[in-house]
């Protein structure tokens, strides 16, 4: 996510690009408003999410990766495990049965 951008103002413009495309989106813990990474978990069906996180990248454009995890159990799991180290981390949850993430910056190993 850009860093000139607060992070509430992208979390907002996450959610409502998830909203007018008929998906729906909320925020499930809120950290840092101003400079707070955000994780974004995307539900498919009962049991089927995803996980998408800031990739670490110092000197190019933001960008995020998915992350390896076995159902919305794993990713509940790595969700928690990022909480109890980052105070500052946004947990954003979308529910979209085409498993989009609205996510407008790119996503490592993602085809454009």
């Amino acid at each position: 996510m850009p860093r000139e951008v607060p992070t509430h103002l992208w979390v907002s413009a996450l959610l409502r690009r998830a909203s007018v495309a008929g998906a729906f989106g909320t925020i499930v813990h809120r950290g840092d408003a101003e400079r707070g990474d955000v994780l974004v978990k995307v539900m498919r069906a009962r049991g089927e999410a995803d996980l998408y996180a800031p990739a670490f990248n110092p000197e190019g454009p933001s960008s995020f990766e998915k992350l390896e995890a076995e159902g919305e159990p794993g990713v509940d799991s790595l969700i928690a495990r990022r909480r109890a180290s980052d105070r500052d981390l946004w947990v954003v949850e979308i529910e979209d049965t085409a498993g989009r993430h609205f996510l407008t910056e790119p996503v490592r190993g993602e085809k454009p």
